[in-house]
């Protein structure tokens, strides 16, 4: 008989870079699934706002820098008190690149790491010693990149730290020995800003040879977010790539 005891779903969830794109779209698709969400961004916009004015029961929303650690710590503690311990954390704040490695700055370079690598690890760290401090079971969803996985001129620093993540994912989830559940989503190339740094050809060329025909879009990304957050699964330590088989 297995002695896996599944690891319960997430129903006070945090999301980093929530205030637009991919992270919005996680947000919202989380309170449209019955959950509690607390998001922050560097800035909040209208679109976060309008949600929180929607679902004053259930929202929380706050102007954070995701490298601001003390910030980031009164954060949580203003989630706590309003809706109680947080059961999930989405990792999905991050900053993009539009250089080539041998002409990004060194000051660019460490802003990069910063914020995509040392910054969502600070954060798991103070989220996951409380949840292990409370006894509870959570889950961690990593928003990382195909870059990770398949190399993009222009993106180099970028893909370290996306890389770095999905390193961490792994080794993460073997070492909290199954109490917590760490998984990480990797999405192919959005039509953003972030992807605009590869220019229409190359991005012509990524749209050819994915047999879906297309870049990929969040509403394809969201639904595997809210899996792993919310289904009774045994997944823990993978690294799911959503990007239409692009990258096989």
């Amino acid at each position: 008989m297995s002695d896996f005891v599944p690891v319960p779903p997430s129903t006070v969830v945090l999301v980093s870079g929530g205030s637009r794109g991919l992270g919005l779209a996680i947000v919202t698709d989380l309170l449209d699934a019955g959950l509690t969400v607390a998001a922050f961004a560097r800035t909040v916009t209208p679109e976060l706002e309008k949600l929180a004015v929607e679902h004053p029961d259930r929202v929380h929303v706050g102007a954070v820098d995701v490298t601001d650690l003390a910030a980031a710590q009164g954060f949580v503690r203003a989630v706590e008190a309003r809706f109680g311990p947080i059961d999930g954390l989405v990792n999905n704040a991050a900053v993009g690149q539009d250089s080539m490695h041998t002409h990004t700055a060194t000051a660019d370079i460490a802003r990069i790491v910063e914020t995509n690598l040392t910054a969502p690890l600070q954060l798991t760290r103070l989220v996951v010693r409380r949840m292990l401090g409370q006894g509870r079971r959570g889950r961690i969803v990593n928003v990382t990149s195909i870059c990770a996985q398949r190399g993009f001129p222009g993106l180099v620093a970028y893909s370290a730290t996306k890389g770095g993540m999905d390193a961490a994912t792994r080794s993460l989830a073997r070492e909290l020995g199954g109490r917590l559940l760490v998984n990480a989503v990797a999405p192919g190339f959005f039509a953003s800003e972030m992807s605009a740094v590869l220019g229409s050809t190359q991005l012509d060329q990524i749209v050819r040879r994915t047999p879906t025909g297309h870049l990929t879009e969040p509403a394809e990304v969201v639904p595997v977010v809210r899996m792993l957050l919310r289904e009774q699964t045994n997944i823990n330590g993978q690294v799911i790539v959503v990007d239409g088989a692009a990258s096989i």
